[in-house]
């Protein structure tokens, strides 16, 4: 089996519905549509955090998921 190409990660867990185990600092993809889909669709604990994901050979990154700014807005939804 060939080595995963593509590696989500983030400082903080990371939290998925659709993630295998939650609570993970990375996790490792072969496919690059899907670990950009998995990174869009995750979130971090605490919320808000920065979430990557880099092409493992190279060391790109491909898709950066912003930290946001906590607001009180944000605290309501």
């Amino acid at each position: 089996m060939a080595c995963p190409d593509y590696r989500i990660e983030s400082t903080h867990p990371i939290a998925g519905r659709l993630l295998p185990v939650s609570g993970e600092r990375e996790y490792f993809f072969s496919d690059r549509s899907l670990a950009v889909a998995m990174a869009a669709k995750s979130v971090t604990l605490p919320c808000g955090q920065e979430i990557r994901v880099i092409h493992v050979p190279t060391g790109e990154i491909v898709f950066r998921k912003e930290a946001s700014p906590r607001t009180e807005a944000a605290d309501e939804l």
